[in-house]
C-alpha cells in the first residue's frame, strides 16, 4: 500500500453524525487502520437480521469496494473494558434497505481491553450468535468491483451509554479500492496548507497578515492537488461535514486564529461519476495564525574612506528581519515606501552620507512591516601628510633610497599601511608598492592608504626628499712641483671627516702628486669628494738660436712667465743671453711654478768670418766637424741673395772650401751660413748657429 498518502482521515473519534447510517455509510478508501469511537444510532434503526436480532445501540456504518480480489480479514480490536463489539457484513453488491441477510455475522460476547473480534484465515464459522465465545468468523473471498457493507455495534446492554473506542486494520491478500492509492490516479503526493504547528499534533498553520481577517480559501487550493488530476477540494468548518462533503465554504470569509477549519479531497472519476471511489475522502484540519511581521530598527555601518563624506553601504546586510525568505524594498524616506516611489534599486551598493533608509519587508505569505536603517560612518581613519628625507645614493645622486614604512603618517592604532606611486593608485588599490622599505625615487611624492580594523582607509601624502651632496667649498685640485708636497684642507663644517690615507682630521698635510678622496659626513650623509694633485708641467726648449756670441732660447709648455739663468744662480726674465763665450753653455729654464729648472747645454762655436782658400793651409776651409757628435749638424752656405751655395754634412766632413759643386770657386765676397742640429737631450733641442763669411779667392 502507497505511503505517501497526505492523510488517511478516516480516523474518526468520539463524533455523533449521520454516517451511522446504512444509506450514509463511510466509505473505506484502501486498506487504512480506522479508529472510531460510535455512540448511538442513525436516523434509521436498521433490520439487521443474522445474529443480530436485538436491533442498532452504538453503531457505525462502512461501506468496501474491492480493487484486487483475493481473501478478506481484518482484527476489530476495543480498547475499553466494558466495550463488546457485534458486527456483520452484507452483500457483495447489495442496497442499503434491502441488505438481506449477513453473509458474515459476529454478535459473540467479547468484553475487555485486548479481546478482539472480525475475520481470520483459520476460522470455519460464518455466523456467532449472541453468548457465543467464538470472537472470529472466516474471511471472505472477494472479487474487483464487489461492494460490501460493514456494520459495527458496540453492544453493553440496551441502557449502556458506554464510548469504547475501537481499531480496525484489515488483512488478507486482498485490496480495498482508493483514488489515493492509485500511483495512475493520484500521481504525485498531496501537499497540506500552511506549516506544521508547535505541537506536531495539532493542525498545520496557514498564516494571515490580520485577525480577523477575510480569506479566500480557493486560494490553497492548487497548492493542496499538487497537480493531481481529476481531484476536487473543498472547505469547511467541521469534521463531519468534511467527512461528508456537506455544508462546503463557497465564498470568502471572515476566519480567526481560534477556530479550527477542515478541507476534504474527493476523486471524481471523468469516465464513471458512479464510480464508488468517488465518494472517498482525504480530510485534513488547519487553523490560522497571525503571521504579522515586525521590521527591526538597526544601524548600518560602512566606511567614510578618506573622508569623502559617503559611504558604500550594502542595505541587504541590515538584519531588518530574520526570515531570509522575505523580499524587502528600500526607500529613501518614509513618504516614498508609502507611495513606492523612488526605490532604491542598488541596495547593495547604496553611497550615502549618514542617512536613514526606510524598508518594507513581505514576507513569504504577504505579510508587510517596516523598518529602518540608520546609515552611519565607522570612525574615520585620520592620517596627516609627512616628509621622508633620505641620502642620495653614490652614483646617482638625483635619487636615494627610502624607507616609506618609516613615514609618521597617523597616530591611531592598530592599522594597516599599503603604499602606491600616486593617488589614484591608492584609491583604487593598483600598482602597490612592493618594498616599501627601500623605495628608490628621486624628489617627489608617495601615498599611504591607512587601513583600521574596520577596512576603512584614508589616505595620506608623503613628501621624498633627496638629501644631496655636501661637498666642501675649499678643497679643490692642485698643481704643484714633482718635488713638493702640498696641504689639502675641506675646510670646517662637517660633523666628520675620513680620508683615503686613514686620517679623520679636517686637513692632511705632506700630500704629494696623486689622486686623494675624502668622506665628508653631514648628518647621516656622507658626500665622497674626490681631489687631485697635479704634477706642475714642466716647461721645454724648443729651439735654441745662436747668433755670434748670443743665445736665444724659445720655450712653450709648463706656466709662464717664465725665468732663464745660465748659472742656475742669477735669474732674468727675458730669453736672450749675450757676450756668452764660445764653448759649451748650460742654459736653465723655469716657469712660474718655480720648480727645479730643466737645463740644456749649448755649444757656442768658434767664430770663423775669413777664409781665404789657396791651399796654402791658413783659413783654407770652413770646418765644424768638431760639431760631429751632435744630431743632424748641418753647415748651410748662401750667397747675398738667399741661394744656397753649399750644404755641408757628414758626407763632405762638415767643411766648406769656397767652392760650389765642389769645384767651382765661388766669387770672393761675403756670405751667411747656418749651423743647425739636434742636441743630444730628451727633447732633441733643436739649435740654429748663424753668422757671415767673407771669401777670398784668387785666381
Amino acid at each position: 500500500m502507497r505511503k505517501n498518502l497526505l492523510i488517511i482521515f478516516l480516523l474518526i473519534s468520539q463524533i455523533l453524525f449521520s454516517q451511522a447510517d446504512c444509506s450514509s455509510a463511510l466509505s473505506v478508501c484502501g486498506n487504512s487502520s480506522i479508529t472510531y469511537s460510535p455512540t448511538g444510532i442513525g436516523a434509521v434503526n436498521e433490520n439487521l437480521g443474522g445474529c443480530l436480532i436485538t436491533g442498532e445501540h452504538n453503531s457505525i456504518w462502512y461501506k468496501l469496494t474491492i480493487a484486487t480480489g483475493g481473501t478478506l480479514t481484518f482484527d476489530l480490536v476495543p480498547n475499553d473494558p466494558d466495550a463488546d463489539y457485534d458486527w456483520a457484513i452484507y452483500g457483495p453488491n447489495v442496497a442499503c434497505g434491502s441488505l438481506g441477510s449477513p453473509i458474515r455475522c459476529n454478535a459473540a460476547t467479547v468484553i475487555g481491553v485486548g479481546p478482539s473480534t472480525g475475520l481470520n484465515m483459520t476460522s470455519t464459522i460464518v455466523d456467532a450468535p449472541g453468548g457465543s465465545l467464538t470472537p472470529y468468523c472466516k474471511y471472505l473471498d472477494v472479487l474487483p468491483g464487489q461492494t460490501y457493507y460493514l456494520y459495527i455495534d458496540n453492544w453493553v446492554g440496551a441502557a449502556s451509554t458506554t464510548m469504547a473506542p475501537f481499531s480496525l486494520t484489515w488483512g488478507g491478500t486482498a485490496a480495498l479500492a482508493s483514488p489515493f492509492t492509485d500511483p495512475a490516479i493520484q500521481p504525485h503526493p498531496f501537499v497540506p496548507p500552511g506549516v506544521p504547528a508547535a505541537n506536531p499534533a495539532d493542525p498545520r498553520e496557514v498564516i494571515i497578515c490580520n485577525s480577523p481577517a477575510v480569506f479566500d480559501f480557493s486560494t490553497l487550493t492548487a497548492g493542496i492537488l499538487n497537480a493531481n488530476p481529476n481531484f476536487q477540494i473543498t472547505y469547511h468548518t467541521s469534521q463531519n461535514d468534511a467527512l461528508s462533503g456537506a455544508s462546503p465554504i463557497l465564498t470568502p470569509i471572515i476566519v480567526n486564529t481560534t477556530t479550527t477549519y477542515y478541507f476534504s479531497i474527493h476523486y471524481q472519476d471523468p469516465a464513471n461519476p458512479n464510480n464508488p471511489i468517488n465518494s472517498c475522502r482525504q480530510v485534513g484540519a488547519f487553523k490560522f495564525k497571525l503571521g504579522n511581521i515586525t521590521g527591526n530598527n538597526v544601524s548600518l555601518f560602512a566606511c567614510n574612506n578618506n573622508n569623502a563624506g559617503t559611504a558604500a553601504f550594502d542595505l541587504t546586510t541590515a538584519a531588518v528581519f530574520g526570515d531570509p525568505t522575505a523580499v524587502k524594498k528600500y526607500y529613501p524616506s518614509l513618504n516614498d515606501l508609502n507611495a513606492g516611489t523612488n526605490e532604491i534599486l542598488n541596495p547593495s551598493a547604496y553611497v550615502s552620507a549618514e542617512a536613514t533608509v526606510y524598508v518594507k519587508i513581505i514576507s513569504q505569505l504577504g505579510c508587510i512591516g517596516t523598518g529602518m536603517i540608520y546609515l552611519k560612518f565607522y570612525p574615520v581613519v585620520v592620517v596627516n601628510d609627512a616628509i621622508l628625507r633620505s641620502c642620495f645614493i653614490e652614483g646617482a645622486s638625483s635619487t636615494a633610497s627610502f624607507n616609506l614604512t618609516a613615514a609618521s603618517v597617523t597616530i591611531q592604532a592598530p592599522v594597516t599601511k599599503k603604499y602606491y606611486p600616486s593617488l589614484t593608485d591608492a584609491v583604487n588599490g593598483t600598482n602597490e608598492i612592493a618594498t616599501p622599505s627601500a623605495y628608490i625615487a628621486s624628489n617627489g611624492v608617495v601615498y599611504i592608504k591607512v587601513f583600521n580594523s574596520n577596512n576603512c582607509f584614508a589616505v595620506a601624502k608623503v613628501t621624498l626628499a633627496v638629501l644631496p651632496p655636501v661637498k666642501s667649498t675649499v678643497l679643490t685640485d692642485k698643481t704643484i712641483c714633482m718635488e713638493d708636497t702640498t696641504t689639502l684642507d675641506a675646510g670646517p663644517g662637517f660633523d666628520s671627516y675620513l680620508w683615503s690615507t686613514g686620517a679623520t682630521t679636517q686637513a692632511i698635510t705632506n700630500v704629494s702628486v696623486g689622486t686623494y678622496w675624502v668622506k665628508l659626513k653631514t648628518g647621516e650623509c656622507i658626500t665622497t669628494q674626490e681631489v687631485k694633485v697635479y704634477a706642475s708641467e714642466q716647461p721645454v726648449i724648443s729651439n735654441i738660436d745662436i747668433s755670434t756670441n748670443t743665445i736665444t732660447v724659445t720655450v712653450n709648455g709648463g706656466t709662464p712667465p717664465y725665468q732663464y739663468s745660465l748659472d742656475n744662480i742669477n735669474w732674468q726674465t727675458s730669453n736672450v743671453f749675450s757676450n756668452v763665450p764660445r764653448g759649451d753653455s748650460q742654459v736653465y729654464v723655469k716657469d712660474s711654478y718655480d720648480c727645479d729648472p730643466i737645463d740644456i747645454t749649448v755649444v757656442v762655436p768658434n767664430l770663423i768670418n775669413v777664409i781665404t782658400p789657396n791651399n796654402d793651409g791658413i783659413n783654407d776651409v770652413i770646418d765644424y766637424s768638431a760639431l760631429a757628435n751632435k744630431q743632424n749638424l748641418i753647415l748651410s752656405i748662401f750667397d747675398r741673395y738667399g741661394n744656397k751655395v753649399h750644404q755641408a754634412d757628414k758626407t763632405n766632413g762638415y767643411k766648406w772650401d769656397g767652392t760650389t759643386n765642389g769645384s767651382k770657386k765661388v766669387p770672393t765676397g761675403t756670405y751667411w751660413y747656418s749651423v743647425t742640429w739636434n742636441e743630444n737631450d730628451k727633447k732633441n733641442t733643436p739649435v740654429k748657429f748663424s753668422s757671415w763669411i767673407l771669401v777670398k779667392n784668387r785666381d
